[in-house]
């Protein structure tokens, strides 16, 4: 971590303090080793986090768009994951069963177009 973002972190932490004194739930993860603070308020249930967090692998599909020769596995399997979130205290319906099926089979075919010697960062 470094030293201006562990300061930010402490004070951070000073102030979801005193709200937890006003008795007011507020949920703080944070990575040091990425610089990240994720900051949830009580109505942050686990399946709304899991969204967030999904949001964000998807956006890292988007932006590498065809650039990565991983990017199609991320997209597809994303939209798998979107899928099954957005339907996770419903049913699946046919349509979405057959999405995830196609997605699957995107997946199937990406993975016999990457090479396992070939990646680049």
């Amino acid at each position: 971590m470094t030293e201006d973002f562990l300061k930010l972190y402490d004070v951070i932490s000073e102030l979801i303090k005193s709200y937890e004194q006003k008795n007011i739930l507020v949920n703080m993860q944070y990575d040091p080793d990425s610089d990240t603070i994720k900051i949830y308020g009580e109505k942050a249930s686990a399946l709304q986090r899991a969204k967030i967090g999904l949001e964000e692998a998807a956006e890292l599909a988007y932006s590498t768009a065809e650039h990565h020769p991983y990017w199609n596995l991320l997209y597809s399997g994303s939209q798998i994951l979107k899928t099954i979130l957005e339907k996770w205290n419903d049913t699946l319906t046919e349509e979405d069963l057959k999405e995830i099926n196609w997605y699957a089979d995107e997946i199937k075919n990406s993975l016999n177009n990457v090479s396992t010697n070939h990646h680049s960062e």
